[in-house]
């Protein structure tokens, strides 16, 4: 993507503070990279801890891919930290559903430059108990299949080591590494030309999540649960933090992507 000098500015910016940090906090075992379009395409990673964002985004960054996520409209109202996301063209979500199609429209932009644009199918940090990706939203689908953008799938581990699910502290000892290989495009052929219907979508969605999750257990040499976690049916919140069963609430800390 060619992005704007204040952008390229603003990026060498952030990872020249970011990279040297990740490489001290964690180790690094990249693969699959060969595997990234040349071209504008969905990036579709698991998501497990907050500071996975930091790990997908120097992957991209240092395979000359400028990542734009989809982040919490919130974040851009914070002082300093709103003009860096403008200025880098992240793109804000609110829950609203003119929100969600403005957001989708500045998605299609980036990816019709030749932009990366990241969305976690999850939307949130997964509540599965043992971190394997739940079920997905639609909205990387129903990107995807509107614009014949190709999905790359994501899949990475050991991050969490370092700042575990809604934890307040890292582990920076014994050093930890972090894992990530990206996948082929998903093969969404199937659905072209069909209505984008809830069923289509919904298909389309748990074909991503099966690309995401085949990709984290061959990085965990595990089998995954036989069905995907799903947070209605355990009555939990599909957004904002939650707390496993008999635990008090905290207090709301949703991602929004």
């Amino acid at each position: 993507m060619k992005e704007s000098a204040k952008s390229r500015a603003t990026f060498i910016f952030i990872a020249g503070v970011a990279r040297p940090l990740l490489n001290l906090m964690m180790g690094k075992k990249w693969e699959g990279t060969d595997k990234l379009p040349a071209g504008g395409f969905i990036a579709a990673p698991n998501h497990c801890t907050e500071i996975d964002p930091l790990v997908v985004g120097h992957m991209l960054y240092n395979n000359n891919r400028a990542p734009h996520f989809l982040a919490k409209a919130a974040l851009f109202k914070v002082p300093g930290l709103g003009w860096l996301l403008r200025a880098t063209k992240q793109v804000p979500v609110e829950r609203s559903t003119a929100g969600a199609n403005r957001s989708l429209q500045v998605a299609q932009e980036i990816v019709a430059e030749g932009g990366a644009i990241i969305i976690y199918p999850e939307g949130t940090l997964t509540r599965d108990p043992d971190l394997w990706p739940m079920k997905g939203h639609t909205g990387a689908a129903r990107l995807a299949l509107e614009g014949g953008i190709p999905v790359v799938p994501i899949a990475h581990w050991g991050a969490h080591e370092v700042f575990p699910r809604y934890g307040k502290s890292f582990h920076l000892f014994p050093r930890k590494q972090s894992r990530v290989v990206v996948g082929d495009p998903v093969d969404l052929s199937a659905f072209a030309g069909k209505p984008l219907d809830k069923a289509t979508l919904t298909a389309a969605t748990d074909a991503i999540m099966d690309a995401i999750t085949g990709l984290l257990a061959d990085l965990r040499g595990e089998q995954p649960p036989a069905e995907r976690w799903d947070p209605a049916r355990q009555q939990q919140a599909k957004h904002g933090r939650f707390v496993e069963r008999g635990q008090q609430q905290s207090g709301d800390g949703a991602d929004a992507q």
